[in-house]
């Protein structure tokens, strides 16, 4: 097949489509560009075999450094782990695309986009998303696609649609939606507290411009599309599903009526052990999977059709009450803040370090090496559900979670002029029951107060769930993780009663409807204002006082012509300052130097011989010098550090002087008078006139 190409205008950029010339062994391939930025995505499954009773779908996504004209760093020169902003752009498209696969489709489909060319003002993420639809969409894997994604700015109160990088600097809004034609599927957000109308207006902005690409996909679809693969879906199990009800039922209603978590478990263990006890056979006419897939959507009947009928929730509640709230500060005695946040059965100890500038975690990517001065990790150890597993580096979902809570508190955090020091915030998530995202929020928040880092609000989360048959629907308040993995969405909502700064949702279904966000939206607001409420019976802003363990920062301008004096000849003076004095000092290329330390008196010396150093002399006035060095015409006095003057032979005495080593001697101390600074910068000093003057 020869190169087919598609183009269409997407806001105000133009994006192209092209297969048919690269990798044409995969399934699809698809090179989707916008400016100089391009994907190329492939897409590849796996029918053989049984089906598994979960969707195998994987999402990669490989950068490479050739697209910024690049050659990696390190020993092998060669890329190595994905960064973590590939880690949440493989998230990213992931999200939209599995919900769209048929129901009991379980065969391994693998989707690899790899960045090839970057353009500096073209973020990468709209254009791998929509190479990925419609990669699936030409591939002839079953898939109840297109889908399309877009970003939604907001500018001088106006939406705007996949702006620039350049642009963005501007916006109160980062939002990506995706959807199919007709509804909502996904939205990722960092909001500058804007109102809960404003993030729905843009949610719907996005998902209606998206039709866009969603109708270019679709022509590019007929023109390269391959035929549909067979499979077959797995088979109607009636009457299995009845006996399967009549052995266990009973036990299932009974554990989704058991409020605590660990009890729960155990009797729906109980409860499908005892179903391979009584269906299972070696003849293979039940088999394991028909049993765990019959047995899962009996969970799902019982728990959703409750919620439907107006009955109480697995733990009791009704659909808007948010579990018990438990908060308490100074968790950890050294640590610079603090934070235990138990809601329900989902626990964070949230724990913040203060740093200085050299901590600022330096990121090399494509784009560009940057720093960043607010670092938030999540860590989501096994014991914390109760299991056994690795314990090691992150993964995808812990960088996730991690990343989503802190795109809930970036609004609040001051900038580095009103607090200069560098943030880290570990979130540990201790019990996890539904959420652990929304509780580091809170966390965080709490431990920023306890901390004394000068926020501007508070911040909240809560999760946001759904259960939806036909018409009919039910919005659920803090979703326990029973009604996440059995519920029809995941929204999670951070903000502060005034706004929202952070917006997460993942549908299961073909979509959700504007109705459906608006009231979960009001729904979240009202939990928050409430979890908010709760968070301030134990501390309610900033604490004046930081920890006497946290480091103090003062911060002063110099010159910038001065810098160099300040880290004198291969970094001695600096050196010899950060060594003698305990303090560590900063200094960026406008001349601010920050000095930090945990001894206010080292940090008070620090500061002061700064200012020796830069200082500048003054012709008239009198200096406490040193003799550094004697000469026959007289002798050089050290002033200030890095300023020597001379005393001449007629200046030392009133009298004659005939040997300057008769009056003067190296190491003493004597006061001087400043007579001229030339333009060379040669000063002129005496001793006779500090004398006439006393």
């Amino acid at each position: 097949m020869s190169k087919v190409t598609k183009t269409f205008q997407y806001g105000d950029r133009e994006f192209t489509l092209e297969t048919g010339e690269i990798a044409r062994q995969a399934d699809a391939c698809v090179i989707a560009s916008c400016g100089d930025t391009q994907v190329m995505v492939s897409a590849v499954s796996k029918i053989t075999g049984e089906p598994k009773d979960f969707m195998p779908l994987t999402i990669d996504v490989e950068e490479r450094t050739y697209a910024a004209g690049r050659i990696p760093g390190g020993f092998f020169r060669r890329e190595g782990r994905p960064s973590e902003k590939s880690i949440l752009l493989c998230r990213l498209i992931d999200r939209p695309l599995r919900p769209m696969f048929p129901k009991g489709f379980g065969y391994d489909v693998q989707v690899v986009i790899t960045i090839v060319s970057i353009d500096p003002d073209v973020d990468v993420e709209i254009v791998a998303m929509i190479g990925a639809a419609a990669a699936m969409s030409t591939s002839g894997i079953p898939f109840n696609g297109p889908v399309a994604a877009a970003k939604v700015g907001y500018i001088d109160g106006e939406y705007v649609l996949n702006p620039l990088l350049s642009e963005m600097e501007n916006s109160e809004l980062d939002l990506v939606v995706a959807g199919t034609r007709d509804a909502v599927l996904m939205v990722e957000s960092e909001a500058n507290i804007l109102p809960e109308e404003v993030m729905l207006g843009a949610v719907i902005f996005g998902q209606e411009a998206s039709t866009k690409a969603i109708d270019a996909i679709e022509d590019f679809a007929k023109q390269v599309g391959k035929p549909m693969q067979e499979w077959t879906p797995p088979e109607e199990t009636p009457e299995l599903d009845a006996k399967i009800a009549g052995l266990v039922e009973a036990e299932l209603v009974d554990a989704f009526q058991t409020p605590e978590k660990m009890e729960r478990q155990d009797k729906i263990s109980a409860a499908h052990t005892k179903l391979f006890e009584e269906l299972h056979d070696e003849d293979g006419e039940v088999t394991a999977d028909q049993i765990n897939v019959a047995f899962k959507n009996l969970e799902k009947k019982i728990v959703r059709s409750r919620i439907l009928s107006g009955e109480k929730r697995i733990d009791g509640r009704d659909t808007t009450t948010v579990r018990q709230i438990d908060v308490r500060t100074k968790v950890w005695p050294r640590a610079h803040g603090s934070a235990l946040f138990t809601r329900g059965e989902t626990q964070a100890v949230v724990t913040t370090t203060l740093g200085t500038e050299r901590d600022a975690q330096i990121i090399d990517a494509l784009e560009g090496e940057m720093k960043d001065r607010f670092m938030l990790h999540y860590n989501f150890p096994p014991y914390c559900v109760g299991e056994v597993g690795r314990v090691g580096s992150p993964k995808r979902r812990e960088i996730g979670h991690g990343r989503l809570a802190r795109r809930g508190v970036a609004a609040v955090l001051p900038t580095a002029e009103e607090f200069p020091y560098v943030i880290r915030v570990v979130s540990e998530i201790t019990e996890s029951n539904g959420s652990s995202s929304m509780a580091s929020v809170c966390g965080t928040s709490l431990s920023l107060m306890d901390s004394g880092v000068p926020i501007k609000a508070p911040v909240s989360g809560v999760a946001m769930g759904l259960i939806k048959d036909g018409d009919s629907f039910a919005v659920l308040t803090d979703i326990l993780g029973d009604e996440d993995h059995l519920g029809d969405m995941d929204f999670k909502v951070a903000g502060t009663p005034e706004g929202v700064t952070a917006l997460q949702m993942d549908i299961k279904i073909d979509g959700i409807t504007e109705e459906i966000m608006k009231q979960a939206l009001s729904q979240a607001k009202d939990a928050r204002i409430y979890i908010l409420d709760e968070m301030a019976k134990v501390i309610a802003a900033p604490k004046e006082e930081m920890s006497d363990h946290a480091p103090r920062i003062m911060t002063i301008k110099i010159h910038p012509d001065k810098i160099r004096d300040v880290i004198g000849k291969g970094g001695a003076v600096i050196r010899a300052l950060t060594e003698e004095t305990g303090a560590t000092i900063d200094i960026q290329d406008d001349g601010t130097v920050n000095i930090a330390a945990v001894e206010g008196t080292a940090g008070e010396e620090a500061k002061r011989r700064i200012e020796l150093i830069t200082a500048e002399v003054e012709e008239g006035m009198i200096y406490e010098g040193k003799v550094v060095k004697l000469m026959d015409f007289g002798a050089f006095v050290n002033v200030l550090p890095g300023k020597d003057g001379l005393v001449h032979i007629s200046q030392i005495a009133e009298e004659r002087v005939n040997e300057v080593s008769d009056f003067l001697s190296e190491g003493q101390e004597v006061r001087v008078k400043v007579l001229e600074v030339d333009r060379q910068g040669k000063i002129r000093l005496s001793m006779k006139e500090v004398e006439q003057t006393s």
